[in-house]
């Protein structure tokens, strides 16, 4: 099996960021761009990962698991060819290596296997795409045969290859014998005084090597960041991507411009999702689920049939089938709500386990409580969960009435079929069937006169 090493470049400050944190760090679609960039060659089979890094190593390396990758610095920013000429000491005899930039995130697993696949014994590859615009660009210069010749910085350009529309983006494959023979022949006579990696190209040209140029499926692939704008700029792009993705898949969105996914979203067939929604962590959702504007849901399972109103809030939680959520509901992590349960306008719930068929409807907190079968809890119930040090746990049987505004002080249980009075406060088991009644004696004064303004 043909080894693979992928050195990811990862040393520059990133200047025009105007930021403290290493540029490769700054976050796309809710994971650093780096990220994106060790998760596409992750799905390369045992590849072996170097990161090259300079301004900010100790933060890089400490965002990430000593298994992640292995790391070089670079000390002195002296060019691409200098960056890789650190990794040397990392690669592998006889492996194909393919270079990446951290700061180019969404470089996809099937383009680096053409570019790897494009490697033998008589043929390095390089990753090229045609532009509109050019500008900023190395420029790929071919001979009358269409073989590529060399690439010419933008600053080295001169008027007849700036009108070239067709770049290089950095990225190239070869072997790592290859790359200890030619990188010590680079130089830095231009006007940067840099050590170009691209000049490989030249020299393998001169050494008799064919490159076999490689074009990404999007140009998006080979956008690279430098400033906040340009990472605005793209995270629309790719959300529009995953936007596309999902509705290709038989989810329905109202306007796929504001949609936001940060992390894993699969979803059945028949959803509807409104405006400004957001997705985070791992999420999936079932068939014909409907969900209203300006939500967000994390890390949880939302099953068929599922109704989420307006300005719900879902975290870590399992939502069954036919639920009812919101508006503005919270449903906070922990929460499990059995099939065809009702939460509510302004209902909070927090490590509650909800049993079929019941309603949490308006303005209640449920937290650390299980609920049986068809329980109804009244507007402006609380679970008193907390003593100040030790949380604890309500139990209400199935068939149970809670009146509104009940307090409901923990740890207590309210049995199969049992009704808690409304303005109630229980602090005691209340047995299967009965009725509690925990109010304070109501006295009438007659006589008495309202309070008067002083003048």
């Amino acid at each position: 099996m043909t080894k693979t090493d992928i050195v990811i470049l990862a040393a520059g400050k990133g200047t025009r960021m105007r930021s403290q944190l290493p540029k490769v760090l700054h976050k796309l679609a809710g994971k650093p761009m780096l990220t994106h960039v060790l998760d596409a060659a992750n799905a390369i089979a045992d590849a072996h990962k170097i990161v090259v890094t300079g301004h900010g190593a100790d933060i890089v390396r400490q965002t990430y698991p000593e298994s992640a990758f292995s790391m070089v610095k670079q000390s002195e920013q002296l060019g691409t060819g200098h960056a890789v000429k650190c990794a040397l000491g990392e690669l592998r005899d006889q492996a194909k290596v393919i270079i990446l930039y951290g700061d180019v995130p969404l470089i996809t697993p099937t383009t680096i296997s053409k570019m790897l696949a494009a490697v033998d014994n008589d043929h390095i590859s390089l990753l090229t795409i045609e532009l509109p615009n050019p500008s900023g660009y190395g420029r790929i210069i071919r001979d009358n045969q269409g073989q590529i010749e060399a690439i010419v910085e933008q600053k080295d350009a001169n008027h007849e290859q700036l009108d070239i529309h067709e770049v290089n983006t950095g990225v190239m494959a070869l072997t790592a014998e290859l790359l200890h023979a030619w990188l010590p022949k680079i130089g830095n006579q231009n006007a940067q005084g840099e050590y170009y990696l691209t000049d490989l190209i030249a020299i393998a040209r001169g050494a008799g090597y064919n490159i076999n140029g490689i074009q990404p499926t999007s140009a998006s692939e080979v956008e690279g960041i430098n400033s906040r704008q340009q990472l605005a700029a793209l995270e629309r792009t790719y959300q529009l991507q995953l936007a596309e993705d999902l509705m290709a898949s038989g989810t329905s969105l109202a306007d796929p411009a504001r949609f936001d996914q940060r992390g894993a979203l699969s979803a059945g067939s028949d959803n509807f999702i409104d405006i400004n929604c957001l997705f985070e962590g791992t999420v999936t959702i079932g068939s014909n689920v409907s969900i209203g504007p300006n939500c967000q849901i994390t890390d949880s399972h939302i099953g068929d049939g599922v109704e989420i109103k307006a300005n719900t809030v879902i975290e870590q939680s399992t939502i069954g089938d036919g639920a009812v959520l919101g508006p503005f509901a919270r449903i906070r992590p922990g929460t499990q709500l059995g099939s065809n349960t009702k939460v509510g306008n302004f209902v909070e719930t927090k490590k509650a386990i909800v049993g079929n068929g019941s309603k949490i409807n308006h303005l209640s907190y449920v937290g650390d409580a299980e609920l049986g079968e068809n329980v109804n809890v009244g507007a402006g119930t609380i679970t008193c969960n907390y003593d100040g040090v030790n949380k604890h746990k309500t139990e209400i049987g199935d068939n149970s009435f809670v009146g509104s505004n009940s307090t409901l002080i923990a740890p207590v249980s309210i049995g199969q079929d049992g009704f808690v009075a409304a303005g109630s406060t229980i602090s005691s088991e209340v047995p299967v069937g009965h009725l509690a009644v925990g109010r304070a004696k109501q006295r009438n004064i007659p006589g008495w006169k309202r309070p008067t303004k002083n003048n």
